[in-house]
């Protein structure tokens, strides 16, 4: 399992998985198991829909000649 998730993707999920986690508390709604599944995915650097695209926001390092 390799990271594809970039720096900007994991604060925007970190932030909106904070948020959405919050009020799916505070509402007493299932939107809360979504914002934790935003702030793992953060915190693991990875994200199984991105994987299943192909899809990979983290900075590829430039090759060497």
């Amino acid at each position: 399992m390799s990271k594809n998730l970039g720096g900007i993707d994991r604060t925007v999920r970190m932030i909106a998985g904070l948020a959405i986690a919050g009020a799916g508390l505070y509402y007493q709604s299932w939107w809360g198991a979504i914002g934790a599944l935003l702030m793992a995915t953060a915190l693991m650097s990875w994200c199984p829909l991105y994987a299943l695209l192909r899809v990979n926001t983290c900075r590829r390092p430039s090759s060497l000649p």
